[in-house]
């Protein structure tokens, strides 16, 4: 009846279970109960109301089941979060990496990969970065989900009981791509993990300051770095092109140099790319420095 997908399936299905039985059973039940007491007693049959009051049995009992009955329920509950909370300190350390609108893993030895390959019947705790907002780690197989927020330290942890693929989801909406975030977590055999990851190159080179600066202050939400069309125009080729942009009204080309950007960036809604609508995005005046401005450019200079 329950899989073997990961360590956790067990304690929630039995948790799922436990609680739907006791709902569907209370829902027949008050249901059956509400109709017979319609019928029994309609009008017809007591055309003069009966009052009953200070039933002492009755009342302790519909205050006391009910208390019982959420206690135990959320003890269920608890049997089954519970470990998800208490991971090995012998557990593999993988970091997954949200961002509008993909994942990624970095993997000890600064290795980096699209898709999550772990080792069968290993721990591994994934420690949960967010690089712009909130995203949701969600595993609906192995039965996990927890919350990718920017700035705060998060987890989880399993131990993976089957091979094969496994669809990794955003539970959490983060933008108009939102629904094509996914991955694949892949279960191999141990040795043909370790095959994979000797195999997987390390990643190279070091971060761009000016791409630091973008993805702190959270503009790959609504601007890519590959030519795809976001909630803003892309950054890929804009440096040194023409730009047709409207301007208190009135449309005119411009050439994207580092003024262009410099204003885009203080006064977002002075120069309107034309097909874009105004007023989305907020000024940065106070919070991207000069200096920080310069980085960005000579990003924007890489991205052809």
């Amino acid at each position: 009846m329950f899989s073997n997908a990961s360590n956790f399936v067990h304690g929630v299905d039995k948790a799922f279970l436990i609680i739907g039985g006791f709902s569907v059973f209370f829902l027949v039940a008050f249901t059956g109960i509400m109709i017979y007491f319609i019928i029994k007693y309609n009008k017809k049959k007591n055309p003069k109301a009966t009052q009953i009051k200070d039933n002492i049995i009755l009342e302790t009992t519909w205050i006391t089941l009910p208390i019982i009955l959420v206690i135990f329920m959320f003890y269920i509950g608890w049997q089954g979060f519970l470990p998800m909370r208490q991971d090995p300190k012998n557990a593999m350390h993988v970091q997954a990496i949200g961002r509008m609108w993909k994942w990624t893993f970095e993997y000890p030895g600064n290795k980096e990969s699209d898709t999550l390959v772990l080792p069968i019947n290993k721990a591994v705790r994934i420690d949960l970065v967010s690089k712009d907002v909130i995203h949701g780690f969600f595993v609906p197989a192995f039965r996990i989900k927890e919350d990718v927020v920017p700035g705060k330290n998060n987890y989880c942890w399993f131990i993976p009981g089957e091979l094969g693929d496994f669809d990794l989801l955003c539970s959490a909406y983060c933008g108009v791509s939102h629904s094509y975030m996914s991955a694949i977590i892949r279960i191999v055999p141990d040795n043909q993990y370790e095959k994979w990851i000797t195999a997987l190159p390390v990643k190279q080179g070091v971060k761009s300051p000016g791409l630091k600066v973008i993805e702190k202050n959270g503009c790959l939400a609504c601007h890519s770095v590959d030519g795809s069309k976001l909630v803003g125009p892309s950054f890929k080729g804009l440096y040194g092109s023409t730009v047709e942009v409207s301007t208190n009204g009135t449309n005119h080309k411009v050439i994207a140099d580092s003024t262009y950007i410099k204003t885009s960036i203080l006064e977002p809604n002075k120069d309107i790319v034309n097909g874009y609508p105004p007023n989305l995005m907020k000024s940065y005046k106070e919070i991207i420095t000069d200096k920080d401005i310069h980085l960005i450019v000579e990003y924007f200079k890489t991205l052809k």
